[in-house]
């Protein structure tokens, strides 16, 4: 039975940490749509040009790492580096949860270590997670029919977490993880090739496959699977 994976994420090129299984859910004939809160506007990367046009051009990236996974893409205008907790913020994402109707949802949660920790990443997780319950209430998404279908929260792992863990064998997918990595280090140089090699085999080899993505269960399923609703 295909099912709906949401990976909501704050900034275009966030989804390099879960490309695998974006992928993995795209073969097991998953519906998989992206969502960004942000249009990754602040980034220098691109030299200097006017933050329209580097929200502009960001937006395009979105789309085009949407068509190398195979993935639906929407697009926020969540301000970059300025996400907030706000009931409209969660609201707004709510209407799009609603709309959705996700059976799994990937989005950021809480981080210690550079990278992961960045605000709009700890502000994104918890407006989502506050989104999916709001998604369930009539009146905060009408017109829209509220979504009260089981939606698990998966959140990217942090190294440091006690929460329990679910690991996606993301090996037959690592092909599909270069390609888009390397579509990104064109224009964000990031990710770093050595470093997305350790951290799939690390993750593979402490679960016993090649190459995985880690998860934190907020309140799906822990243990080593294929995709996150199998």
């Amino acid at each position: 039975m295909s099912r709906t994976l949401l990976v909501a994420l704050a900034h275009p090129d966030d989804e390099v940490g879960c490309a695998g299984t974006i992928a993995a859910h795209r073969a097991a004939g998953d519906r998989v749509v992206m969502l960004f809160l942000t249009r990754g506007e602040m980034t220098e990367s691109l030299g200097p040009i006017p933050t329209s046009e580097v929200a502009r051009r960001r937006t395009e990236h979105a789309h085009e790492a949407g068509r190398i996974l195979d993935a639906e893409v929407r697009v926020l205008d969540f301000p970059d580096t300025r996400v907030e907790v706000t009931a409209d913020g969660a609201y707004a994402i709510a209407r799009e949860i609603a709309d959705i109707r996700p059976d799994c949802v990937i989005t950021w949660g809480d981080a210690w270590v550079r990278g992961p920790r960045h605000p709009d990443h700890q502000a994104s997780g918890q407006l989502v997670r506050n989104a999916v319950t709001i998604a369930r209430i009539a009146k905060a998404v009408a017109p829209i029919e509220p979504h009260r279908g089981a939606a698990p929260i998966y959140a990217m792992r942090d190294p440091n977490s006690v929460l329990p863990l679910a690991a996606v064998d993301v090996t037959p997918y690592r092909a599909k993880i270069d390609e888009v990595a390397a579509f990104y280090r064109q224009y964000v140089r990031w990710p770093d090739p050595t470093w997305l090699e350790n951290r799939l085999a690390a993750a593979g080899t402490e679960h016993g496959v090649k190459y995985a993505e880690l998860f934190d269960v907020w309140d799906g399923t822990p243990g080593v699977r294929p995709t996150l609703t199998a």
